[in-house]
């Protein structure tokens, strides 16, 4: 493999192991802030104490706000004055709009539902803006605890990462596509040659591991657009059976060399949904193959659709080689591969990925149940209605090619 893409994979593995650690670190402080607030709320603190004169509060590196069932602010830390570039203790009595300026969160604070949260993001800061991301959770009694970070550094990381990899993409697809072609070409000519058996073995060795950077390349420049929020659309009607049966269509040849049979059942009257009817079909199509490529010769995949409440779930049954328990909650993380997908070989570990950015990207949800030896079940979820676009924050652009 070149160098520079070996570099260019330590670096983006090195830069998520970072990003992870914050952000689990980051989830810790922002539990103990609800624990802090919900003990004052109960001693009966009052408006300002739960969190203003509390001065280990002041030091940490996130704002807290509270909101009571008024929709005023009862309590603020230091951070979170700072952030929104507020005077300290002038945020205290202020409503959503005024404390943010924001009409974006003041529709996702005030829909939500009791015990619901959202997250979204907004812009502060006139000379260097900021970028902040804002957690909400509504409690039973109707108050609601809002968290900030400052999350503008981790942003400006991740453009970076994407600008990197869309811009090594394009570098690579051009000399790559050619070298496909070639060996495509060689692969034909040497069939009709008198060429040794072993030169064709070869030649087919070359043409199948081109494919495999090619789709590599592929999907790390699809990863890279779908991260940086500029390819993902929801405003299209899209019927999922028919999707589904579009996406099986295009793996029966491949499902057939591999001796495998693919069935779709959908259950009448499923609704349409709002989403991207390309990157649907893009999990369809990554669900699927996966399935084929581990279901053993003779055995059967099987996509389901059927609307369960407000959202329709779509499944993908095999009866493979299954996943390993320890396995099965990585599966959807970049670039990971389980031992048994190794030894089986091809793909790159970003399709699942891919998947799971797709479906969250539409409001939904992503799992796997599976046991070793018997088969694994993918299943997702599409709201029928697609999350508001106020709370999703704004596209980030990605470099030319």
């Amino acid at each position: 493999m070149d160098p520079v893409l070996v570099i260019g994979f330590a670096g983006l593995v090195g830069a998520l192991v970072a990003a992870l650690f914050v952000l689990r670190r980051r989830a810790e402080q922002v539990e103990l802030l609800r624990e802090r607030l919900r003990a004052a709320t109960d001693q009966g603190a009052g408006r300002q104490a739960a969190l203003a004169g509390d001065e280990a509060d002041d030091l940490l590196p996130v704002g807290v706000l509270r909101f009571d069932a008024a929709a005023q602010v009862v309590a603020a830390n230091a951070r979170a004055s700072a952030l929104l570039e507020v005077a300290p203790g002038r945020l205290i009595g202020r409503s959503i709009m005024e404390a943010f300026l924001d009409a974006r969160v003041e529709r996702v604070l005030a829909g939500l539902a009791d015990g619901g949260s959202a997250t979204t993001e907004i812009r502060t800061g006139d000379g260097e803006p900021r970028t902040v991301l804002v957690r909400a959770r509504r409690d039973p009694g109707g108050t609601i605890d809002v968290v900030l970070e400052d999350v503008t550094e981790l942003r400006r990381l991740q453009q970076i990462r994407t600008e990197f990899i869309d811009n090594l993409s394009h570098e690579l697809r051009t000399p790559l596509s050619t070298v496909s072609l070639l060996a495509e070409t060689l692969a034909r000519d040497a069939e009709r040659a008198d060429v040794p058996e072993r030169m064709k073995e070869r030649i087919a060795k070359v043409e199948v591991e081109t494919g495999h950077l090619v789709q590599m390349v592929n999907e790390l420049l699809d990863l890279a657009r779908i991260e940086g929020g500029s390819q993902l659309r929801t405003d299209e009607n899209v019927d999922l059976g028919r999707l589904a049966e579009s996406s099986a269509e295009r793996l029966r040849l491949f499902a057939e060399r591999q001796g495998v049979t693919i069935a779709v059942e959908v259950a009448p009257g499923v609704p349409l949904v709002r989403g991207d009817e390309d990157r649907l079909g893009q999990v369809f199509v990554n669900l699927v193959h996966n399935a084929v490529k581990f279901s053993p010769e003779g055995g059967e995949v099987v996509i389901g659709v059927r609307q369960e409440g407000d959202v329709v779930a779509v499944s993908v049954r095999d009866h493979g080689i299954g996943i390993a328990k320890a396995d099965r909650t990585r599966v959807f993380e970049r670039f990971y591969k389980t031992d048994r997908a190794r030894v089986r070989g091809g793909g790159t570990g970003l399709g699942l990925s891919i998947a799971r950015h797709v479906v969250q990207g539409h409001g939904g949800t992503i799992g796997v149940e599976s046991e070793e030896g018997e088969g694994s079940t993918f299943t997702f979820t599409v709201p029928l209605r697609a999350p508001e676009p106020a709370s999703s924050p704004p596209p980030r652009p990605t470099s030319a090619a």
